[in-house]
């Protein structure tokens, strides 16, 4: 119980001295207890002053997990670690009809609509310690949803005479839905968090937000995307030809063929129990896209059948390198380790709050358990 206690005093700037001994006594319950993760649980294993009035009183408060979770971390943290700020979604099945929030939301595991609940994520992920904390822990409800935008109507203007503008305008930037404005706002809270403490430069996401609304979203925080495509993305090669002296110049050269990619962009290739795997990078156009990307390519071919199937991961950040972003990526799977640990042991799945205070802070009490641990 001292040890924990240690490590919690630095929490003793957020929290008040009442919900920091209640912090304490529900943190070394829940590392003691065993069976489902419910304040009813938590009061039979906490030690004198933990009666389950007093966890329901805790459950009421109000106070801000991320600077807990912060404040948790931040010490362990070095300059050298190389900090990504990455995001996904969980979802927790839930049954009843008045958990605040509850509704049909995709789950993986089930690989279709679940009824339920859905948290978004954002967590620092060290390069250096490979492992990812979660930070931010928000419901999304369905008023988060993604709504198409509503466009207005213009009356219908007379055309002016003579030759009309440039057929090839620059885009102008997307209107960000409700959804992208809400990350926007959380991304903005975190790295108004870290401050000067370290200065994160990419945001990693799955190809959910593989698009140019993030990438626009994004650009006023000063984030690189790292993300993923789909395997038929339209890309198209630079255009490299020589300037016609009239109109715009060219920017798409010939469509990007995955089964046919030129020698000069293979940046790796080997050869593993039949499998032939290539590795390309290039700079390629995107027509949904506002900017060129710096994409990588993997390719894998089964030398036996022929098969052959593609990876398309992409960066805003055009200089940086195939492998880095390759590993980037690959550190996003993080999180699920995250989602894993506080389902199974923190009581993610497990809590029976049904109001919007109880809820919030059930899903950033098992969060903040997995840092703790």
């Amino acid at each position: 119980m001292s040890d924990i206690n240690t490590v919690l005093l630095c929490l003793s700037t957020v929290l008040s001295s009442t919900n920091l001994h209640h912090l304490q006594l529900i943190s070394y319950a829940l590392l003691a207890m065993d069976g489902r993760v419910t304040m009813l649980g938590i009061s039979r294993w906490t030690e004198k002053g933990g009666s389950y009035r007093t966890i329901q009183r805790f459950f009421s408060q109000t106070f801000s997990w991320c600077r807990l979770n912060w404040y948790l971390i931040v010490g362990g943290l070095s300059d050298d670690d190389g900090i990504l700020i990455a995001g996904d979604e969980t979802t927790v099945t839930k049954s009843g009809k008045h958990t605040y929030g509850l509704g049909r939301y995709f789950s993986s595991i089930f690989n279709r609509a679940v009824p339920g609940l859905s948290f978004f994520t954002l967590s620092l992920i060290s390069v250096k310690r490979r492992q990812a904390f979660p930070i931010i822990i928000e419901q999304v409800t369905q008023e988060e949803e993604e709504q198409p935008a509503v466009k207005t109507v213009s009356p219908k203007q007379k055309k002016k005479p003579g030759r009309p503008g440039s057929r090839n305008p620059t885009p102008n930037p997307p209107e960000l839905s409700p959804r992208l404005l809400w990350i926007q706002a959380l991304l903005r809270n975190l790295l108004r968090l870290i401050g000067t403490r370290f200065k994160p430069v990419y945001f990693v996401y799955d190809s959910a937000l593989g698009n140019n609304d993030c990438t626009a979203m994004l650009k006023p925080l000063e984030l690189h995307l790292i993300s993923k495509r789909r395997h038929d993305a339209a890309l198209g090669f630079p255009y490299e030809g020589k300037y016609s002296g009239h109109g715009a110049p060219r920017k798409y050269g010939e469509k990007v063929n995955y089964v046919d990619i030129p020698d000069r962009y293979l940046k790796y290739s080997e050869v593993t129990r039949c499998i032939l795997t290539d590795i390309y990078q290039i700079k390629a156009r995107h027509k949904r896209f506002a900017q060129s990307l710096n994409v990588v390519i993997i390719g894998k071919t089964n030398l036996k059948t022929g098969k052959t199937v593609q990876v398309i991961l992409f960066s805003t950040d055009l200089e940086w390198a195939w492998d880095k972003l390759i590993d980037y990526y690959r550190l996003r799977f993080q999180i699920e380790f995250n989602f894993r640990d506080a389902k199974q042991y923190w009581g993610l799945e497990d809590f029976m709050n049904v109001g919007p205070t109880p809820v919030h802070h059930a899903a950033n009490l098992s969060m903040f358990m997995v840092n703790l641990s």
